[in-house]
């Protein structure tokens, strides 16, 4: 109904599938949700964001990794911000408020937002590279010379077979109705990026195991400690706030 009521303007994760794997006895639920990345823009830096500061760095295992998913510390430390505009800040603010505010309302907490960063300057070089290896590699196997092959194949033999083709898109480019979490930087940015935003792990219940944590953790950090497991009013609360202050 909440879906419904706001159109699918949401960030909120879309379930595509629901599933009981049975292996050797033993039964396995998953679902399966769209992605939140593109299939086409490259994702350069990660960032899984719950607006608590306790025991929120990547694990030194986790920077080992070819995309690690970096934490709200390291966001922090490394100063990063999402420049979005004023506008773009505004909208997604207003969004992201009436998700968490529903989540809220479910008693529901411990969700992230999921931002992935595209570099479209960094993209741009790093295809010129690939086809730069792909001329060379093509004139070492044309012992023959002669006029190489396109490698986009032969034209089509008719106007019409364009109707096939997908739609060409620039640098950083991208259809929102596929890509429906990215949003491009603002003009006046530093850099040239392409971010993606939603929310994630939207499935976990304050209940009596997370009240049990949220008491011992709170003994052990302090009752004014950026603690995780808070109850779902704080924890929406915070959510926003830290969200707000470093979209610019």
């Amino acid at each position: 109904q909440f879906i419904v009521e706001c159109h699918g303007n949401t960030l909120l994760p879309q379930f595509l599938g629901m599933y009981r794997l049975t292996v050797d006895g033993v039964e396995t639920y998953m679902v399966v949700t769209r992605n939140v990345f593109s299939h086409r823009l490259t994702v350069h830096r990660k960032y899984d964001l719950k607006g608590s500061t306790v025991s929120r760095e990547a694990s030194d295992k986790e920077k080992a990794k070819d995309l690690p998913t970096f934490k709200d510390n390291d966001f922090l430390n490394e100063g990063q911000k999402l420049h979005v505009g004023e506008e773009s800040k505004k909208n997604f603010l207003e969004k992201l408020k009436r998700d968490v505010e529903f989540l809220a309302q479910l008693k529901i907490m411990d969700y992230s937002l999921l931002v992935g960063i595209h570099d479209v300057d960094r993209a741009e070089q790093e295809e010129m590279e690939v086809e730069d290896r792909a001329e060379d590699e093509e004139c070492e196997n044309d012992g023959l010379g002669g006029n190489p092959i396109s490698s986009y194949g032969t034209p089509p033999d008719s106007p019409g077979n364009l109707l096939n083709y997908p739609r060409f898109f620039g640098p950083g480019e991208f259809d929102p109705s596929v890509d429906v979490y990215a949003m491009k930087s603002h003009e006046s940015a530093p850099k040239k990026e392409v971010y993606f935003m939603a929310i994630i792990d939207i499935l976990t219940p304050y209940d009596a195991k997370k009240k049990a944590a949220h008491a011992a953790k709170t003994v052990k950090h302090g009752a004014g400690a950026e603690i995780s497991t808070v109850n779902p009013e704080q924890y929406s609360k915070r959510f926003n706030e830290f969200i707000s202050n470093i979209l610019t």
